[in-house]
Parts: structure tokens; C-alpha cells; sequence
């Protein structure tokens, strides 16, 4: 349990941090409607849609993440020449996060996400995408910008996606950057990737990408008590070695976090959901989170709390969503019952 003051003074200095965030941009589209009757075409629900909201996505919404929890944020990465880039590029502008960092390539097709909603439960997903990496000589523009810009940030994300912005020219010229300028450096790992890293800060993978990306078979799940769970062990020893990392916070979903360090034992953070409507996007504002505390001055411990505790509060909103300062205090405030100051 972290205390309220100390939780408050962390949360107040996430103002004071410049953050870089590296990625794979995408655009995210929600049609909300409900479901009266089955299509007479096929035995399918037809929705009848009442809204539809648009926001950024993939390593935006990392960055979106940042920016909403009151931290100075900058995206890298590229988006097309095309209508979806623009859109992207406006909600970027418009949500305070800083573009500098984005490059437009004529024929690159903007990556977009569709959910179809009703009813509160998703119907669908539909997804748009084009060539998954940009030409060289973007990808080159992009490598130097990007290690320019760590230069003058007090902590980097890696948000990766698996659609060929974060590369090995990436992660060196970050991780040399960074390392000069020693600011924090976290990685959102996608299992299908298997990078050099050395040095990272914390790293955040959910389950199956701990197990994946440490060369194990791939477990969704823990069955039974992560801390006696050697396996889960073994795939936190080895990326800590592998990516020689100080620490990774392992997400299990309804288990909560796995928690493991150099020279520390494992440990287990429960989960602090009260109610999941959706979890679209819950990783994206884990690694902001911790990055953001680890850079305020947390230390490991804290940092994953309060990524846990802002995670609760995301998976309690429907669609890709955020959490303020004032959810997070009032996220803490509640888990630790009336009266707690301390």
C-alpha cells in the first residue's frame, strides 16, 4: 500500500517530466449503438449505431495516457499522407501531445482500429492496415529525430505493437541516448519481436508476452498462485537477464501484477478493478504510469502500484480510455478506506 501524501506528491511532480513515447501511431474508431434484431442475411446481430467517437491508439494512447495523468508528452513515429493520418494528427494537436517527433510518408496507410459496441459489449473489431513499415529513408529521419529528442526528455517509452516502428536502429539509438542523458527508459514488449534491449528501466508484458519474448511456451493465464508458480519464476528470471532490465511488472490480468527485480524477491500487487467493462488500451496506461512515477522519483514498488491503480480505473470506462490525477487519488483514497491520510 502506498501512502496517500507520498502517492500525491509523485502524482504532482508527473507535471514536471518531459516524456517521449516511440511507437507504432494508430488511429482508434468506436461505433456505440445497440442490437434490436438478427440480420435476415446471416446470424448476426445488427447494430444500430447512436455515436461514434474517434481518438488516438497504439502508442498514441500511451502517449494520451501521459498527457491525461497532467505529464509534458511527445510522440515518434510515422502515420500516411491519407485521411486517417489527418484525423490522427488532429486528435494528437488537439489532446496536447506534441507532434515533432511525427513524420508523414505519401503511400503509407495510417493504421486504424474499428470496434463496434452495443450494449456495452463489443461486437467486433475491424482493422485497417497498409505495408507495416515505412521506407528507409523515413525510417533513418525518424532513428535520428528520435535520439535527438531523448536527449532533452527525463523518460522514454517503447510502446511496441509489432508493426515495425520499434526496430533494433530504434532501441540502440534510444537506449545510447537515454543511457547519456540517464533517464528512464520503459518498454511495452509485443511477444512477436525479439529485440536486443540492454538496460531497460522497467518493462511491462502481460502473460503471454513475458513467456513468448523469455523463449517459453505461451501461458495466457497463471492456474493458481502466481508466487508458486515456477514457470511464471523462470520467465521473470530470464528477461531480467536477457534484457538485463531492473525490473518488470508482469501483468495477469484479474491476478493483478507479478513483480520481480534484481536481487528482490517476486512479489504480487492484487488488482485494484472494482468493475471491468472493457480492457482495451489497460496495458498502454501501465507503462505510463510506471514510467511517469519512475521518472517523478517512485520507486519500484510504487511505480507498479500506481500503474495498477490507475489501470482499475481504466478498465472501469468502455473504449480506450484514460485516467486523471484526481481518478488515481480517488482510486487510492477508496482502497484504503475512509479516514486514510496517511
Amino acid at each position: 500500500m502506498i501512502a496517500i501524501a507520498r502517492a500525491r506528491d509523485l502524482i504532482n511532480a508527473f507535471r514536471r517530466q518531459k516524456v517521449l513515447v516511440v511507437g507504432d501511431l494508430m488511429l482508434d474508431r468506436y461505433l456505440y449503438g445497440s442490437v434490436e434484431r438478427i440480420s435476415p442475411e446471416a446470424p448476426v446481430p445488427v447494430v444500430r449505431t447512436t455515436r461514434e467517437k474517434r481518438m488516438p491508439g497504439g502508442a498514441a494512447n500511451t502517449a494520451a495516457n501521459i498527457r491525461a495523468l497532467g505529464g509534458q508528452v511527445t510522440i515518434a513515429g510515422v502515420i500516411g499522407d491519407d485521411a486517417a493520418g489527418a484525423e490522427l494528427f488532429d486528435a494528437l494537436k488537439t489532446g496536447g501531445i506534441g507532434t515533432t517527433g511525427v513524420l508523414r510518408q505519401p503511400g503509407f496507410s495510417t493504421i486504424v482500429k474499428m470496434r463496434i459496441v452495443a450494449e456495452r459489449q463489443q461486437v467486433v473489431r475491424v482493422d485497417w492496415e497498409g505495408a507495416p513499415l515505412a521506407d528507409g529513408a523515413t525510417r533513418r529521419r525518424l532513428v535520428e529525430r528520435t535520439a535527438r529528442m531523448t536527449a532533452r526528455a527525463t523518460g522514454v517509452v517503447l510502446s511496441d505493437y509489432g508493426k515495425g516502428m520499434v526496430d533494433q536502429a530504434m532501441v540502440d539509438a534510444v537506449m545510447a541516448a537515454a543511457h547519456r542523458a540517464r533517464c528512464p527508459v520503459g518498454m511495452d514488449p509485443k511477444d512477436t519481436h525479439h529485440l536486443t534491449i540492454k538496460g531497460i528501466t522497467v518493462a511491462t508484458p502481460n502473460c503471454r508476452e513475458a513467456h513468448v519474448c523469455a523463449g517459453l511456451p505461451a501461458r495466457a493465464s497463471i492456474p493458481g498462485n502466481p508466487l508458486r508458480d515456477s514457470v511464471l519464476r523462470k520467465a521473470g528470471n530470464l528477461l531480467l537477464a536477457k534484457w538485463r532490465a531492473e525490473q518488470l511488472v508482469i501483468t495477469l490480468g484479474a491476478q493483478g501484477m507479478y513483480l520481480v527485480a534484481r536481487n528482490c524477491k517476486p512479489e504480487v500487487i492484487p488488482t485494484r478493478a472494482r468493475e471491468v467493462f472493457d480492457v482495451s488500451g489497460a496495458g498502454d496506461t501501465v507503462i505510463a504510469t510506471c514510467l511517469l512515477a519512475l521518472a517523478a522519483g517512485a520507486d519500484r514498488r510504487e511505480a507498479a502500484m500506481l500503474g495498477n491503480y490507475a489501470a482499475g480505473v481504466v478498465v472501469g470506462k468502455l473504449g480506450t480510455a484514460c485516467c486523471t490525477p484526481e481518478e488515481l487519488m480517488d482510486a487510492i483514497r477508496c482502497d484504503q478506506g475512509p479516514g486514510a491520510t496517511r
